[in-house]
């Protein structure tokens, strides 16, 4: 499961800092596994021994074989204090040559709140467009990491406004979103000899300003026309895989992201002009996961996500099951 935050707004100059710190991370740390191989065991564990379906939260940095399909479906329940929401994604990849990798990932869910009607039934959630490019192939050799450059469009397929009497019908954010990015991955073979997979994925993304009617997912009420500008994002994902054996692997993700300021302009049904500002936030989250591979290019990801409460950061925890399958 992908999320996106943001960057921008009164703490711009921290985000950059931030920014450059876990670029910099991606181009130090990550070419670092070869040096590892100096303490690996007297018959340690080969690449082709390892079989993985990745983490709950990073992509990988790699891209498919020309002509191949990699096809993965989630489902989770993302539970928060005031009600859960059942929901699915499914990452649709494909290989259109070896180095370029494009995708598709619709979504959806149901939303059931404590207070007030519940969503009319499972609905359709915004569409996300991938291009992938990978830059270097991970070498054990010289130590160079799996680099690809990523951009990301996000459509807006998911209902945001007019939700009238069901605000949690609410189910995308009305806006394009467009991200870029780097995904970094590398092996480290441990003093056990077993391999220990890393990624490391950055994010920055900004999205277009969307009209808005009535009630709708930024809080406005009936009657009002407007519109809404949402904040830029910054997101990175440091995830590990240790591989236990050829088929259990157990894997963890550590995310950071930033949100700026939402900006909500227009009138109220009375005519009284409106101008509200949704705060930004910097939500962190951790998703411990195990992998079960029946085969190289089949395997099961039992995992969850927990994000603690912060700043306008609501507290929640994400129970999922992903099937991923390569052919």
């Amino acid at each position: 499961m992908a999320k996106v935050d943001l960057f921008g707004g009164p703490d711009a100059g921290h985000h950059r800092r931030m920014k450059h710190h876990l670029l910099a991370a991606l181009l130090t740390v990550l070419p670092s596994g070869a040096p590892l191989l100096a303490a690996r065991a007297d018959n340690p564990q080969t690449l082709e021994d390892a079989w993985w379906t990745g983490p709950m939260l990073a992509p990988s940095a790699g891209t498919l074989p020309q002509g191949h399909f990699l096809v993965e479906p989630y489902l989770y329940d993302a539970r928060e204090p005031h009600g859960s929401s059942y929901g699915s994604l499914t990452y649709i990849n494909y290989g259109l040559s070896d180095r370029l990798t494009i995708g598709l990932t619709p979504t959806g869910a149901d939303s059931r709140p404590d207070e007030g009607p519940a969503s009319s039934g499972p609905r359709l959630g915004d569409t996300q467009l991938l291009a992938q490019y990978r830059l270097t192939l991970f070498d054990q050799e010289s130590s160079i990491p799996t680099l690809s450059a990523v951009v990301r469009e996000t459509f807006p397929t998911g209902k945001y406004d007019q939700l009238g009497t069901r605000p949690s019908n609410g189910m995308g954010g009305g806006a394009y979103t467009t991200a870029v990015g780097i995904y970094g991955q590398s092996y480290f073979w441990l003093g056990t000899g077993r391999i220990l997979r890393t990624r490391l994925d950055v994010l920055e993304s900004v999205s277009n300003s969307v009209p808005v009617s009535g009630v709708s997912v930024y809080g406005t009420s009936q009657g009002f026309v407007g519109s809404a500008a949402p904040g830029s994002a910054f997101y990175a994902d440091l995830a590990f895989e240790y591989s236990v054996t050829r088929e259990w692997v157990l894997a963890m993700d550590f995310t950071y992201g930033t949100n700026g300021v939402t900006k909500v302009t227009g009138t109220l049904a009375d005519g009284t002009p409106a101008d509200a500002r949704l705060g930004s936030s910097r939500p962190l989250g951790f998703a411990p996961g195990i992998e079960y591979n029946w085969r190289d290019d089949i395997g099961v990801l039992v995992a969850a996500r927990f994000i603690p409460a912060g700043r306008n950061v609501s507290p929640s925890i994400t129970p999922a099951i992903a099937l991923n399958m390569v052919f």
